[in-house]
């Protein structure tokens, strides 16, 4: 189940998106804008977590996602591969299996009952952990998860997604500063890349778009 090949970098993120745009986990709209978590606007969504239904699809990418982090990180870099709720859990499993590593899960919060854990499963102290998600934006919400990871004595140096924004620069440097380390398959320069070479979206909405990533905070500022 170790994946042994690896392609180039760059054919990894051009199938990716290629991927997500095939089973259409990828929205644009900028007539009418999507709501971030943030609650700012975006003419960008996408859904990850529609590619646990596509069992090719979801193989394809998850034994990218392991080539990947064996390439940057190391072959025998963990001991644990921890999924964030809830969208990372099901990869956090894949991704576990594919390395042949013990899997957990981190909670958002502590679940207000019993052991009142955060983490389920069994992490070790000194245990090497890679926290496995479906996508960061600005990699904010990544610490906290991080963070209850370190409380039980294990480390965590490394993330892994399979998307990552790519357009607002202060993201590796909000994980960089918290001593994690991002790995990703593919970025919104890559799917809008994509979807430019085969005309999947109209080229006033991929003008639009673009403008968005080249600009984001000035773009939601401007609607907000």
């Amino acid at each position: 189940m170790i994946p042994t090949s690896f392609p180039p970098k760059d054919e990894i993120a051009r199938l990716t998106a290629s991927m997500l745009l095939e089973i259409e986990a990828v929205h644009f709209n900028a007539a009418e804008p999507f709501t971030l978590a943030s609650g700012l606007p975006s003419p960008t969504y996408i859904d990850c977590r529609k590619l646990i239904s596509y069992p090719r699809i979801r193989s394809t990418l998850m034994d990218f996602l392991a080539v990947t982090v064996m390439r940057d990180a190391g072959f025998e870099a963990f001991d644990n591969i921890a999924g964030g709720e809830t969208a990372g859990i099901p990869f956090a499993a894949l991704m576990a299996e594919r390395l042949a590593l013990p899997m957990t899960y981190v909670r958002k919060k502590p679940k207000g009952y019993g052991r009142n854990a955060r983490i389920e499963g069994h992490m070790r102290e000194g245990e090497r952990v890679l926290l496995v998600e479906d996508l960061t934006t600005d990699g904010g919400s990544k610490l906290s998860f991080v963070d209850a990871i370190r409380e039980t004595g294990a480390s965590c140096g490394h993330t892994a997604v399979i998307f990552y924004y790519g357009i607002f620069p202060e993201t590796v440097d909000t994980l960089g500063a918290h001593g994690v380390q991002l790995h990703h398959l593919c970025t919104w320069w890559d799917v809008l890349k994509v979807a430019r070479e085969g005309k999947t979206f109209d080229a006033k909405t991929l003008d639009e778009v673009e403008s968005f990533l080249r600009a984001p905070r000035a773009w939601q500022d401007a609607r907000a």
